[in-house]
């Protein structure tokens, strides 16, 4: 389903930037699709870090064979060896575990995240082994659709606006904050399309 601020949110980023207007036009049907379940959300994010898309692609799918149900409970279940059989580093079978243990045992409190703001959900999640700020920022935009976030240590986020903004110049912290002052309050779809500037087909947190 369809984010229900989506349609609103390109009519204003296509008033108040023009190279973003551009983009969006290149596609005009496909749209940020929710994955739902945080805890798959922020599995699959653990899966991605550092690897390819195709790479991390290819491990998801064992991984999902191996599980049948991505739940908390399925990961303790498998255990390290059969995790690790999926391709998973053994730093990632460690955070995968360590994941499902909080959310198990309620240190994750995914139920009350609605009445939580983006920063509040990443200081909590930054407290799970191998949640860095960024993997907590694919969860806010893949899972909670939140429509502001700005995860300005994404590559992908990067390259593209360096080929797009800057004529393939590199990007600072501070360029890239900059630039993107003209997409508040929809900094997420933004970084939605600009990932589709790299890659037609929509990435899957």
């Amino acid at each position: 389903m369809k984010p229900p601020y989506w349609e609103r949110a390109k009519r204003d980023l296509g008033r108040s930037d023009e190279v973003m207007r551009a983009i969006m036009r290149r596609y005009p049907r496909v749209h940020l699709v929710s994955r739902g379940d945080p805890f798959r959300t922020l599995v699959r994010s653990i899966v991605g870090q550092q690897i390819s898309v195709r790479a991390a692609q290819a491990v998801w799918e064992r991984f999902s064979s191996v599980l049948n149900e991505i739940t908390p409970s399925a990961a303790i279940e498998a255990g390290p060896q059969r995790l690790l059989a999926c391709g998973l580093s053994r730093r990632k079978v460690e955070y995968v575990l360590d994941l499902a243990e909080h959310f198990a045992d309620g240190r994750v409190t995914a139920q009350h995240w609605d009445a939580m703001d983006d920063e509040q959900i990443i200081a909590e999640l930054v407290d799970v082994r191998g949640i860095g700020r960024w993997t907590a920022e694919m969860l806010l935009i893949f899972s909670l659709l939140r429509p502001d976030v700005l995860p300005v240590d994404d590559l992908g986020l990067q390259r593209a606006v360096s080929l797009s903004y800057r004529n393939g110049r590199g990007v600072s912290e501070s360029a890239l904050r900059r630039i993107s002052k003209a997409w508040q309050p929809w900094r997420s779809v933004a970084t939605w399309y600009l990932w589709r500037s790299l890659d037609p087909v929509p990435v899957e947190y």
